[in-house]
């Protein structure tokens, strides 16, 4: 055991202010900053009149661009494609492999349109259309995010919709340093249509409303940073998004029977995305937590990103013992994370008690790396606690929905004194009326 570990928190569920303890841990409301609200209000509403000019303007200032016009922010479809051929064809294969196991799950998720018919005659159903236009954020900034372009464009392409509209802060050409090239690569497997090297709130607000050049879109998403995410709150009502995203956070429980190395590991996979992410480990055995925490200590100095993880690890992250299984998937349910390892030997019969949860990844041989990249399922997912309430993006996040009533005659006769009665206890005449009047000779 090491004398002396890397500093992260050690908790044990038993103790007396454990609940007080954790919660603080958990405290992830979203800071609402004035200044930044301010400041992202006043670019939307300049993109939002002036369109193409304030959008050069705020990406000249922004991301000290030397552009003049909307042509050289916009990466045309021949050079997605010349991006693409010019990888090495290993990084290729990678791309197409991941591409092709997304689309695959996402199939699975499309929704029908459906409907029934009454003995009277009378038909209800759904009607479920893909939206027209989407515009999609893809994250830059720490890091680029190919994987993004994947994952939030093949859920997209595979529900229908007409047109997919991507906007990354990354530039395109030898300054990006090959990323920008990575990102436009991805962008032509998935199938993106058009795509702008414009980031920030101006991107966004671009996006909501149109410009000259870049036309609205009907839902945005995609994460980003506190412009971004504040610019979507502020979109939100002239535009559909998808959720709002905070820092990204991993919770493992462990039986103590999976390797010290790989639990450490996989905690600094979360743990590298920025300072702010959460990585927590729960196991029912102590001496396990204290094998991992010689584990993190360990291989903490050989991190290429090692400063972003030690801060995310020292400030944000933790170790929990939990006295048995009931009391870890509590643990669980209360911190609702975005991803979930159930690292155990039976995953199965844990999982019936996980509530709240934007991914779960079961067993030892299942990181959450593997979902990053190509397991198949969206990862973009809730975070902050919201998977009490919200799901991961999908297809059904492209789809929309109308119901279908037509009612016969018959139909209309049996349902209007039910409406009829209804509505006069609402004080609506006219909506009495206009049911009662289809009511064989209701009407005066």
């Amino acid at each position: 055991m090491s004398e002396q570990r890397f500093p992260v928190s050690r908790l044990d569920a038993s103790q007396p202010d454990f609940e007080q303890v954790l919660n603080k841990l958990l405290d992830r409301r979203m800071i609402e900053d004035a200044d930044v609200a301010r400041t992202v209000a006043d670019i939307i509403y300049q993109v939002r009149t002036r369109g193409d000019d304030a959008v050069l303007e705020y990406t000249r200032r922004f991301d000290r661009l030397n552009v003049d016009n909307m042509a050289q922010l916009e990466v045309s479809r021949s050079q997605m494609e010349a991006a693409l051929a010019a990888l090495e064809p290993e990084l290729a294969e990678a791309l197409r492999h991941a591409a092709d196991r997304i689309r695959r799950y996402h199939e699975r998720q499309l929704q029908s349109s459906w409907q029934y018919e009454e003995d009277d005659g009378s038909v209800y159903g759904q009607h479920v259309i893909a939206l027209d236009r989407a515009g999609l954020y893809v994250p830059g900034g720490k890091a680029n995010y190919p994987s993004s372009v994947l994952m939030n464009a093949i859920p997209a392409r595979v529900a229908g919709v007409k047109e997919i509209i991507a906007v990354v802060p990354t530039p395109y050409g030898e300054d990006a340093g090959g990323a920008g090239r990575l990102i436009f690569a991805a962008a032509a497997v998935a199938g993106v249509d058009r795509l702008f090297t414009i980031g920030g709130a101006q991107a966004i607000a671009a996006l909501a409303f149109g410009t000259q050049t870049i036309a609205r879109v009907d839902k945005i998403t995609g994460p980003g940073n506190v412009f971004v995410t504040a610019a979507k709150k502020q979109v939100f009502g002239e535009v559909g998004i998808d959720m709002i995203a905070g820092p990204s956070e991993l919770t493992i429980v462990c039986d103590g029977k999976t390797d010290p190395d790989w639990i450490a590991m996989d905690l600094f996979s979360q743990a590298e995305h920025d300072e702010q992410a959460q990585s927590i480990l729960i196991s029912t055995d102590r001496e396990y937590l204290d094998a991992v925490h010689d584990s993190i200590t360990r291989l903490m100095p050989q991190m290429e990103r090692q400063a972003i993880i030690a801060t995310s690890m020292q400030n944000r992250g933790a170790l929990i013992y939990a006295p048995d299984q009931q009391n870890a998937l509590a643990i669980c349910n209360q911190i609702a994370p975005e991803h979930l390892e159930l690292s155990v030997e039976k995953p199965d019969e844990w999982l019936p008690g996980i509530r709240h949860a934007g991914a779960i990844f079961m067993g030892r041989y299942t990181p959450e790396a593997l979902g990053d990249y190509c397991a198949g399922p969206c990862h973009v997912l809730p975070t902050s606690g919201t998977a009490r309430f919200f799901s991961p993006l999908g297809v059904y996040d492209f789809q929309k929905r109308s119901s279908i009533i037509r009612c016969s005659e018959q139909g209309a006769a049996r349902l209007a004194p039910v409406a009829e009665k209804l509505a006069y206890n609402e004080k609506l005449q006219a909506h009495a009326l206009s049911a009662a009047w289809r009511i064989p000779g209701r009407k005066a």
